[in-house]
């Protein structure tokens, strides 16, 4: 079973936005085993719209098409469907009852004739009821393909995939079942990991595959199963699991199920009932940020500083100006310092700190670029590491981001 997405908006083109509903479908249609044969991005233009229809349906089941639903002139993706299926544009009175009561809910602008066009639909279409948006979804069928049209507002385009689109395709077409399960390693490249399990690698059944997923500090290990019976693929992946995990056990660190890294530490964290502080230098708040991004972060994260410059840390962490000027201020005994002043200035459990030399000056160290100072510190104790992770700064501070949450991780799960 192939789909193929066809994403339509000049805004997508030049750049002023990023395309993740494509991301989005692909993901969840994974999960059902629909493979994305094609990801096509074109112009809010006639000529485009129907030649990347034509060529999508010589190669896929299912057609997916997000944006052009507006209503202005430029978006002219329901004609555009019409004039492809010889058809032509009916009102349709459910979808004209919901613009109305999302206009009289949530707007204090007059209802204009221009919204009232978003009632219009193909007369040969299903309409697939947006209670987001007033622009509706959708779906057509033709010589056995089906092809659904959304709007390409993220949020209104994910509800009607999860409540709508997805339940459509299941009840139309037969899925194989399909399990994803990821395995999360840290501090061996993903060439010295592949050529640690080969042989286990080489000995996977068929209808199991693995992937290396690499970032800057880290390697995801993703195995997927895919076969008609359930039980052959969970029992088969937990085999392949338990073969694997001995020959990983010191850098393994848990499991990624649709998650981050940051957001198993949180589960964990919530789960011990424990709390944690961060101050942050060459990372500049990248750590925080990241841990921010999860729902429910309030449980276990109690705050953050950023010290960027050297006297913030003497001020607002009370590090010791000796110690900065006898071993720098990228150095041992200042991260291990902010690490422990800032766990107390919260009162938490365990705190993170960062201090280096991102680049591309040197700024007030004599570290070398690249160098980062990585602490975590406990109410029992307090220890850190030192690295190098090179001469570009977005690069330094990603992989010290990432080193971060490794070594709070390792302090987490592995010791407890």
């Amino acid at each position: 079973m192939q789909a193929e997405i066809i994403t339509i908006g000049d805004e997508i083109l030049i750049g002023q936005i990023v395309d993740t509903n494509s991301a989005f479908i692909g993901k969840e249609f994974n999960k059902y085993g629909i493979s994305i044969y094609q990801i096509t991005s074109i112009q809010d233009d006639k000529t485009h719209i129907l030649k990347a229809l034509k060529e999508a349906e010589e190669n896929a089941d299912i057609i997916i098409i997000t944006g052009g639903l507006g209503p202005t002139k430029d978006d002219i993706t329901k004609l555009t469907i019409c004039e492809y299926f010889n058809d032509t544009l009916v009102e349709d009175k459910a979808v004209l009852a919901n613009v109305e009561q999302i206009f009289s809910k949530y707007s204090s602008a007059p209802l204009l004739d221009v919204n009232k066009q978003q009632a219009l639909v193909p007369s040969k279409a299903q309409v697939l009821m947006n209670h987001n948006g007033t622009a509706p979804g959708m779906w057509l069928e033709r010589n056995g393909k089906v092809f659904v049209s959304l709007p390409g507002v993220p949020y209104e385009m994910k509800d009607l995939i999860k409540e709508q689109v997805i339940p459509k395709l299941r009840s139309k077409f037969k899925f194989p079942y399909i399990m994803h399960k990821t395995i999360l390693t840290y501090g061996l490249g993903e060439s010295a990991l592949a050529e640690r399990i080969e042989k286990w690698e080489d000995h996977l059944p068929v209808f199991i595959k693995l992937a290396y997923l690499p970032s800057l500090g880290r390697v995801r290990l993703r195995l997927s199963g895919k076969a008609a019976e359930k039980l052959i693929v969970d029992r088969e992946i937990q085999n392949q699991i338990n073969l694997l995990l001995p020959q990983i056990e010191d850098i393994f660190v848990g499991y990624e199920e649709d998650e981050s890294i940051e957001a198993v530490i949180g589960k964990r964290l919530t789960e011990m009932k424990k709390s944690l502080a961060i101050a942050e230098s060459c990372t500049g708040g990248r750590i925080a940020k990241s841990i921010t991004a999860n729902a429910g972060a309030s449980a276990y994260f109690k705050g953050s500083v950023v010290t960027y410059a050297t006297e913030s840390k003497v001020k607002l962490l009370g590090v010791s100006k000796s110690d900065i000027n006898i071993h720098s201020v990228v150095s041992k005994e200042v991260v291990e310092a902010m690490a422990k002043n800032v766990r107390t200035m919260f009162d938490t459990d365990y705190a993170i700190s960062t201090t280096g030399n991102a680049g591309p000056e040197k700024g007030d160290s004599d570290a070398e670029v690249g160098t980062v100072w990585i602490a975590i510190a406990t109410k029992d104790k307090v220890y850190s590491e030192v690295f190098n992770f090179g001469n570009h700064r977005e690069k330094v501070i990603v992989r010290g981001t990432n080193k971060a949450f490794e070594m709070l991780q390792k302090e987490i799960t592995i010791k407890h």
